[in-house]
């Protein structure tokens, strides 16, 4: 691929997975949410918003670390990526959590940014992904799960 393409695929990339263009970021989604609505499941709903939160977080620690272990272990589904309870156990659970979300974020973009990473090439502890797949998996499951955030905030919320 020439390194102008190349260029701009990382940084179309880059502005994919922090949510720019179509989606408003997680920020924008969690920002005020109500402590007393973390854990609440409106009726019909499967999840929380702590548990989509969580989900979200475990599961893209999950795809970043695939992406660049060499010893990476497959998680147990679903079992290890859903939280047990609706509701965070405190505050302080749900600000680590975005934390954490935001830093794997970072990381993720650092390792398509990293010129010394190619992007089509499998990865050797794979079945045929690419960081490229990879980093498409992570934006789309993002954005998937951000869309639920927005509709139970706003169901919860009416």
């Amino acid at each position: 691929m020439p390194k102008q393409e190349t260029v701009s695929l990382r940084q179309h990339l880059k502005d994919t997975l922090r949510m720019k263009g179509a989606h408003i970021s997680l920020e924008e989604a969690l920002k005020d949410f109500p402590a007393a609505l973390r854990g609440a499941k409106p009726k019909g709903a499967p999840y929380s918003a702590w548990q989509v939160l969580e989900h979200m977080r475990i599961a893209q620690e999950d795809i970043l670390d695939f992406s660049r272990n060499p010893k990476y272990v497959e998680k147990h589904w679903p079992a290890d990526y859903w939280p047990s309870s609706d509701a965070p156990p405190d505050d302080s659970a749900w600000d680590k959590s975005v934390k954490q979300f935001e830093s794997d974020l970072e990381e993720m973009q650092a390792l398509i940014a990293d010129t010394h990473n190619d992007l089509l090439v499998k990865i050797p502890h794979g079945a045929g992904q690419t960081l490229l797949r990879e980093a498409l998996l992570v934006a789309d499951h993002n954005a998937y799960h951000l869309g639920q955030l927005v509709l139970l905030r706003k169901i919860l919320e009416a």
